[in-house]
């Protein structure tokens, strides 16, 4: 919205400082954190007294998950909230990529605020049908793919980008639909698995988040695509300025989760900012390296994936507990010792995603 005062500028100016992408970047950085700060406590005493007695807690899960009964949940909407405000005045509103990435965030967010609404309703763990979420999803990710394969430049529609080989394309034709899908879909429920302790899913989310805003800016700049061999993909830089403001939002948000968590992100949250990662990564041509900055959510999602299958074919356990975070509760680690090295190691990730833009 702010990216109209250019039109006041005659280059010389203080109005000249929004036609670059990194100046609205720390603008959308700065009014999401504000915005958190500000509205935080606000939304979490009115998610209190609309919800009663808080998320419902698995009694099948650790014992010291007990403790935090009562704990109001959608605390997602502070970041969405945030993250939409802050967004839409910084970022330029003729960008394609921008309204795709809102599309699917918002989306993702509309199914994860219905299964929050329906569980703390009717105090339960179980909330909407998980084949509806998952047939919305699809469908969400189905628009959200084609609309970003032909927003693409042509050279790059309906085709598959793979990491560390320079200039390899793989053209899959209309089963490129089908492949968005599965990453868009996939890195919503990566994270949704994630999301089960105070601070667990939130930094890394903000991690990848930032990783894949450096690799937007990259990837729509063509002298830096000329420098480190990618795919130009013009327009993604803006993506940035999103990123940015997710992090500001995210951190606000950090605020009132870290432990004792004062509210949980819900499946509002984390639904809506694993889709967001998964656009994120279709728009810039990453979809696989998505796989590396983001691959403790893989690890979260694998590990249940071969509880259930292990369980089924056996009738034992691979795990104490899936996800795999619960799994070192039962060792006996504590849950900030947890969340901690589960930052370190999505850090860690992070840097190596990072470090495919260069290696060819």
């Amino acid at each position: 919205m702010l990216y109209w005062l250019t039109e006041f500028s005659d280059g010389g100016d203080v109005f000249n400082l929004f036609r670059y992408i990194t100046f609205r970047s720390g603008g959308a950085f700065f009014t999401a954190l504000i915005f958190g700060f500000i509205f935080g406590q606000p939304l979490i005493n009115i998610l209190r007294r609309k919800q009663g007695k808080g998320q419902p807690i698995r009694d099948d899960g650790p014992e010291s998950h007990k403790e935090k009964q009562g704990t109001p949940t959608m605390g997602g909407l502070l970041i969405l909230s945030a993250l939409l405000v802050s967004t839409l005045m910084w970022a330029r509103l003729d960008n394609p990529y921008i309204w795709i990435t809102l599309f699917v965030t918002y989306g993702f967010g509309l199914i994860g605020f219905a299964d929050d609404y329906a569980k703390v309703s009717k105090a339960t763990t179980t909330g909407v049908s998980g084949k509806l979420r998952m047939a919305l999803g699809l469908l969400i990710a189905a628009i959200a793919g084609y609309l970003a394969s032909i927003t693409h430049p042509e050279g790059l529609q309906f085709k598959l980008a793979l990491p560390f080989f320079k200039d390899t394309l793989v053209n899959l034709g209309i089963f490129f639909i089908p492949f968005v899908m599965i990453v868009i879909v996939g890195a919503a429920n990566a994270v949704n698995l994630t999301d089960g302790l105070d601070g667990l899913a939130i930094m890394p989310v903000m991690i990848a988040a930032g990783t894949l805003g450096v690799i937007a800016y990259a990837v729509g700049r063509v002298d830096f695509t000329e420098y480190l061999d990618v795919h130009y993909v013009p327009g993604t830089g803006e993506l940035f300025i999103f990123t940015s403001a997710l992090i500001g939002g995210g951190l606000g948000f950090l605020w009132y989760n870290a432990p004792p968590a004062a509210v949980f992100m819900g499946d509002t949250g984390s639904l809506a900012l694993g889709g967001a990662l998964g656009a994120i990564a279709v728009a810039t041509k990453h979809e696989i390296v998505l796989a590396i900055v983001g691959g403790l959510f893989v690890i979260e999602a694998l590990s249940v994936i071969i509880q259930v299958l292990y369980y089924k074919r056996t009738g034992r356990r691979v795990f104490l507990m899936a996800p795999i975070h619960h799994h070192f509760e039962h060792l006996g680690w504590k849950e900030p010792q947890i969340v901690i090295r589960f930052w370190i190691i999505s850090l860690i990730l992070a840097l190596i995603g990072l470090a495919t833009l260069k290696v060819r």
